[in-house]
């Protein structure tokens, strides 16, 4: 199946590790070209180096959190790549208890989205183009009493980016939706959740329906469907990435 990918210019932010390093390698090995960022320079750097063998590829430093800096990168990379037909946004913060942290998590979570896909609009209506915004099945039911501030401003990510699927939709922008359940990503929470917390890690794989977590490219595959030409009639959706390991049904 063609997805319809190739040609197309793609920015992931958050991209140099975890899921958006495999959004990134799945939209290129598609045929895009594709920008990243992420705070680290050095992790920027290095990312850019080992993705160049499969595409076209630029990146740069960027404080998600910093909606000038954002911007910044944002039109840089439309001018590079010769203009954007996908957005992915997959910046997000460490759960916060702390008012402060909770601030911070306001401006990297939400606030990056509105302002960069603010920035991105006029290029991403040029010919139609794809906004991803990656949340979290946290948002469906309660998990654990640590992710408040995740699973609250990844609620706000899902709403907004949903309800700009009536408002953006209208330019021909398609915006949709792909929330992981458990996902082992190398280095990443679950791990570190399998060597520090075996106990509830192991009771988490008993429930799960297909016996195990998911791995970060089944997400980054349900990114590369939903950016594609071939769900051109796809818009207002979020689709679950989790393997069944929701409880809910919904009709």
């Amino acid at each position: 199946m063609d997805l319809g990918l190739a040609g197309k210019k793609a920015l992931v932010t958050g991209a140099t590790k975890g899921l958006g390093r495999a959004i990134a390698e799945t939209l290129l090995a598609e045929g895009a070209s594709v920008a990243i960022c992420a705070r680290d320079a050095e992790g920027v750097e290095a990312a850019v180096a080992e993705l160049s063998s499969q595409g076209e590829v630029c990146g740069s430093a960027v404080d998600a959190g910093d909606l000038e800096s954002l911007s910044g990168w944002i039109n840089s990379s439309s001018e590079q790549l010769g203009g954007i037909d996908i957005y992915v946004h997959n910046t997000s913060g460490k759960p916060q208890r702390k008012l402060e942290g909770w601030i911070n998590n306001f401006n990297i979570d939400l606030m990056s989205l509105v302002g960069g896909v603010g920035a991105a609009q006029e290029a991403l209506a040029d010919g139609g183009g794809s906004l991803i915004s990656i949340g979290t099945t946290a948002t469906a039911e309660h998990f654990a009493s640590g992710s408040g501030s995740y699973s609250a401003f990844k609620a706000a990510v899902t709403n907004w980016t949903l309800g700009q699927a009536q408002v953006l939709g209208a330019q021909g922008i398609r915006c949709n939706v792909v929330s992981p359940g458990p996902i082992m990503v190398e280095g990443g929470d679950w791990d570190g959740i399998k060597q520090g917390m075996p106990e509830f890690y192991e009771a988490t794989q008993k429930t799960h329906p297909q016996g195990d977590l998911g791995l970060p490219e089944d997400v980054a595959n349900a990114v590369a469907f939903l950016s594609g030409d071939a769900a051109k009639h796809i818009n207002g959706v979020n689709l679950t990435v989790d393997g069944g390991f929701l409880k809910r049904v919904n009709f």
